[in-house]
């Protein structure tokens, strides 16, 4: 990969609210390199603590994080930081629950957070990717919700071009520009259907967990509301008033992200189409243009070659 990342290994740990199985490397511009293990001490700390910016005499107004893991996991409790997030993804696979929305970000895509926002991540190896952190001071005018987006290839190379400073940097004359460059870019860039509604009503968490669960179960809303004991009508109704989709926009929103899912682990479109109950691959093909304007499998190869 490239930059190199500084090779840092961590069996298990899960303290600050992280926990990383498989064995991390962590690359950033605002720190030494160091040694992430489990059996060290306050390790989740110290992993926690290349996720915000230091605040010394010349305050820094970005800091970029590379990382990569080649097997395992890494996951989050719900956490939040002062300092706006961009997680962007080269290879892999994130899911990022924040403000009663469950974002899938697939390869080629990246990540908006504003700061202040509470959030839970989970990332699936192998992958790779970026994170920078921006002083809220300069993104004031961005988007006060979470945006998912496909990065175009000027907002790429911007990104690797701040993860390319060395540590330390001062953060200064170049580095200012490119951030400049970097939020006009992304104050415009087009957004992603890459996020699912999430509700807060206890009932419709219990639909939520029943149907990804099993998502090839294609039983109607009226059946639902039965196993539920609830009303047809009231579902349809409480699922509208807190995610703003009906349950069948909410159901097929479902699949598209669990496709994305499914996908960029390396299932074929057959093996997603079963999964996600599809009478067969060319009715779930049909779905998914309609929904991200590709097919599946144009949809992907597109992200692998970013």
């Amino acid at each position: 990969m490239s930059p190199a990342f500084e090779e840092n290994h961590s069996q298990k740990h899960e303290k600050s609210g992280w926990s990383i199985d498989g064995e991390l490397h962590v690359m950033s511009d605002a720190a030494p390199p160091i040694a992430i293990r489990a059996e060290g001490p306050n390790a989740g700390d110290t992993f926690a603590s290349y996720f915000v910016l230091k605040q010394p005499e010349c305050t820094p107004v970005v800091s970029t994080i590379g990382f990569a893991m080649e097997a395992g996991t890494i996951e989050s409790e719900a956490h939040q930081h002062r300092e706006a997030q961009l997680l962007y993804l080269v290879r892999g696979e994130f899911t990022c629950e924040a403000a009663h929305g469950l974002w899938i970000v697939p390869p080629g895509s990246a990540l908006w957070i504003p700061g202040g926002v509470a959030h839970r991540i989970r990332g699936h190896a192998p992958m790779e990717g970026y994170n920078i952190f921006l002083d809220p001071g300069i993104v004031r005018h961005m988007p006060a919700e979470c945006r998912a987006a496909s990065l175009t290839p000027l907002l790429r190379e911007i990104v690797l071009r701040l993860a390319a400073f060395p540590a330390r940097s001062e953060k200064e004359g170049p580095v200012r520009h490119l951030v400049a460059v970097l939020l006009d870019e992304l104050a415009n860039v087009s957004t992603e259907v890459h996020r699912l509604p999430m509700p807060n009503d206890l009932r419709l968490r219990k639909l939520v967990a029943m149907l990804s669960a099993d998502p090839s179960d294609n039983a109607t809303m009226t059946e639902w509301g039965r196993r539920m004991g609830i009303a047809d009508r009231t579902l349809n109704r409480l699922l509208v008033r807190e995610t703003g989709l009906s349950f069948g926009r909410w159901r097929q929103q479902l699949h598209i992200v669990m496709a994305i899912q499914r996908l960029t682990r390396g299932a074929s479109v057959q093996a997603v189409a079963n999964d996600l109950g599809y009478e067969s691959a060319s009715s779930f093909i049909t779905m998914f243009r309609k929904a991200l304007g590709q097919p599946p499998g144009r949809y992907m190869k597109e992200r692998q070659q970013h």
